[in-house]
């Protein structure tokens, strides 16, 4: 079983605030426009009045999706509805065999259980994407498991019967606001001045800190 990625959020301000998670965009092959997807949002009340904290975890384990759209993404508005999603390996540094390929269908949605492929870079996965004719909106992308429920976390529009390499990056931020889970944020505005959770080290806790002038403090714990 793959372990947790764990942030706690503290809220030292003097009154209750708004926290919402997201992640790192992941790397696609191609040069389309990468769009994300909030992971988590909750209010949390003034540590010294109540003493609560947040807790927000992910698997450390990758997962490949692919999603049903009605439109092409909007910042603020749902990305998408039907999901799918599959375990999937990463593709070793150094050669080797991983199960780091999976293969789309749209009618119905899925993916097959990952296998494996040769030529796929160390550190990516890969989706194959079936003939299907537009106006069909499909996102593929990554997406992590968080608080038990699997949700796409960056993704690209997908093209008909084509290959797309996608390298997740373990780097997650806390931002004050409401972004409920799921809808399509800006990355570029969002990450501004946000706590950035950089599990690429090897870390598996990170304790995050809203202090009383707006500021972060993040404190790693293995």
């Amino acid at each position: 079983m793959a372990s947790l990625l764990t942030i706690n959020v503290i809220n030292n301000s003097s009154s209750t605030q708004s926290f919402y998670v997201f992640q790192q965009p992941a790397m696609f092959t191609g040069g389309a426009q990468v769009y994300s997807n909030s992971l988590f949002s909750s209010s949390l009340g003034s540590y010294p009045s109540t003493g609560s904290m947040l807790t927000f975890q992910a698997q450390q384990q990758p997962y490949a999706a692919i999603q049903q759209a009605p439109t092409y993404p909007m910042v603020g508005q749902s990305s998408g509805f039907a999901t799918a999603v599959r375990p999937i390996d990463l593709a070793p540094a150094g050669g080797g065999s991983a199960n780091d390929w999976t293969t789309a269908s749209v009618n119905p949605l899925g993916l097959s259980r990952a296998a494996s492929s040769p030529g796929i870079q160390p550190g990516t996965f890969r989706i194959t994407t079936p003939v299907y004719s537009p106006p069909a909106i499909y996102n593929i992308g990554s997406a992590v498991e968080t608080n038990g429920l699997a949700m796409v976390s960056s993704f690209v529009v997908a093209n008909p019967a084509s290959n797309t390499d996608c390298q997740p990056i373990p780097k997650f931020y806390v931002q004050t606001g409401i972004y409920t889970p799921g809808l399509v944020l800006n990355f570029s505005q969002s990450s501004v001045n946000a706590a950035v959770c950089d599990f690429s080290g090897g870390q598996t806790t990170m304790n995050v800190t809203y202090n009383m002038d707006g500021t972060w403090t993040v404190q790693t714990r293995q």
